[in-house]
């Protein structure tokens, strides 16, 4: 098969297309050809080298992924299915995957990552359990957008920060992959949602797929613009993926009994935090990652139903995944980039 591999760490240009092995399949597993295969941060971070993690090497990243089933070991998904690929990855058997918290396995990664190759790749093989069946209205492109970023936002929202109808919602970065997947979350459960972003274009594409009101966080000053729409009361739920840049201002944007929700560090991991104002005004800080299959299960039935979209922001051909990983690095994108698979 034909694959973007790296075979040491550094820039984009360490990406190389090239014939690689086919994967070949064990027990329990299947095998899909890949149709189309979205970018994430994960793969810019897994290319440049991560502290204290090993990454193997040659390496394909890639874990949202889309295309045909090749082989199969369950007659519940047989060969020639239309699939979408649960990105998350678990031993299936110990106490968290088989009470419905696989995210929780103390073996839990996502694909792409270390166990298994990931999706730049014309096939790649998966644990059975990890195929999603996907309808025929829906295009390969749009079903490789949607597993990562809408189940982790699902899992903020619903599951950690608990939302409810009527709740003010602050996203950050409305144009990355999880920012627009939570505008569209929050206002289908009954949010009103403010998100901020750093360009007026993206800032009315945050509005065209949910958004109340917006902020330009270069131009703008978060804390007071959020105060000024609320009524200096603040909001119920942030959510927070950005780290150090924005962290103080998302604290600082809370509403009293507050939940800010956090899945990520872009801009750096440390984030400071007044003990005073936690306890006085009752906020909770709350981690999240990723989801479990069946939240993703539960988000794909409004995803099929055409009640949540992923926003397509460019696609390239496989042989360009450097260009791709450059564009999402110079954060110029409002949605997902995607890789189609001849």
């Amino acid at each position: 098969m034909n694959a973007v591999r790296f075979h040491h760490h550094g820039g984009p240009e360490v990406l190389r297309y090239e014939a690689a092995p086919d994967p070949v399949p064990a027990a329990g597993e299947a095998l899909v050809r890949v149709r189309a295969c979205a970018l994430n941060h994960l793969d810019l971070w897994e290319r440049r080298g991560l502290p204290r993690v090993t990454i193997p090497l040659p390496h394909i990243s890639g874990s949202d992924v889309a295309g045909e089933v090749v082989t199969s070991p369950t007659r519940d998904v047989p060969t020639g299915s239309r699939v979408m690929l649960q990105p998350g990855l678990s031993c299936g058997c110990c106490e968290a995957c088989l009470t419905g918290g696989d995210n929780e396995c103390r073996q839990y990664e996502v694909l792409g990552y270390r166990s298994y190759d990931g999706g730049y790749a014309e096939l790649v093989k998966v644990p059975a359990q990890n195929l999603v069946r996907i309808p025929d209205h829906v295009d390969f492109t749009q079903a490789a957008a949607f597993p990562l970023t809408f189940l982790t936002a699902w899992h903020m929202l619903l599951t950690r920060a608990g939302l409810k109808n009527g709740d003010d919602v602050l996203v950050l970065a409305a144009g990355s992959g999880v920012g627009q997947a939570a505008i569209q979350i929050a206002r289908l459960h009954g949010a009103r949602v403010f998100a901020t972003a750093g360009s007026d274009e993206k800032l009315e594409r945050a509005r065209a797929i949910g958004a109340n009101e917006v902020i330009h966080h270069y131009k703008q000053d978060i804390v007071e613009e959020i105060h000024r729409f609320t009524n200096r009361r603040g909001v119920d739920v942030v959510i927070e993926h950005v780290g150090e840049a924005t962290w103080w201002k998302s604290v600082r944007a809370l509403a009293r009994g507050g939940r800010l929700v956090t899945c990520g560090s872009t801009t750096g991991a440390r984030g400071a935090l007044d003990l005073t104002a936690l306890f006085a005004k009752q906020l909770s800080i709350l981690g999240s990652y990723m989801g479990t299959k069946g939240e993703l299960l539960q988000a794909a039935r409004l995803f099929f139903a055409g009640e949540l979209k992923p926003v397509i922001d460019r696609t390239f051909p496989l042989a360009d995944a450097a260009a791709a990983q450059q564009r999402l690095e110079e954060s110029g994108q409002f949605g997902k980039i995607v890789l189609d698979v001849p």
